[in-house]
């Protein structure tokens, strides 16, 4: 059976933080990393306004960047490699990183393999715990001052961080109401490609 007929669960965990912040979703074997960059932004969720990289195998993927190469490691593209190529390779964990300034970093890991259902539109969201830091927060130290303050009326930064948030924040609520159409989003783009794919083919013969 191809990649193309299979799929694989991957729980994304954000590192250094707890109670853990984590989301599990299930994804085709074909997908490449940078549309699991999407998958990722879309369960956090997070707004996509950083750059990423994910570490796999000794190696660097992310959008490559002449720059980068020039002063760091050299950087494969995130969008040639796919999950499914990695998984084949007995790579199991990704580590994954979103905007270099705040620094999240993630624990992506390969829980399973299975055949895909057939009547299933991937990606798709399972379950999830705990609310991912919002944009811009200023990292973990940064996310820390902002919990304490939106939760103490009296801290000195409280109307400040509530007005900069500009709407109800609850640690413990992993947003599905946001995390679920964004991860349809994402499996509508993905139909469609498909279908697009498979009537070019089929004009072709």
């Amino acid at each position: 059976m191809s990649h193309a007929d299979r799929i694989a669960r991957i729980m994304i965990q954000l590192d250094d933080w707890q109670p853990a912040i984590w989301r599990r979703a299930e994804v085709p074997l074909t997908t490449t990393l940078k549309a699991l960059h999407d998958v990722i932004q879309a369960a956090m969720p997070f707004d996509d306004y950083h750059l990423f990289e994910f570490r796999a195998d000794g190696k660097r993927y992310a959008i490559p960047d002449p720059e980068w190469d020039s002063l760091r490691d050299k950087t494969y593209s995130a969008k040639t490699m796919r999950l499914g190529t990695l998984f084949d390779r007995g790579i199991t964990q990704l580590a994954y990183t979103y905007d270099f300034g705040d620094d999240w970093r993630h624990t992506i890991t390969i829980e399973a393999a299975a055949d895909a259902d057939p009547a299933a539109e991937y990606p798709r969201y399972i379950d999830g715990a705990g609310r991912a830091p919002p944009e811009d927060v200023g990292g973990i130290p940064g996310f820390e001052l902002f919990l304490d303050a939106i939760a103490d009326p009296k801290h000195e930064q409280h109307r400040e961080l509530k007005r900069w948030h500009g709407r109800p924040f609850d640690p413990a609520h992993a947003a599905e109401d946001e995390i679920q159409p964004r991860m349809q989003t994402l499996a509508r783009r993905r139909a469609l490609g498909k279908a697009g794919f498979e009537k070019s083919r089929s004009q072709a013969r």
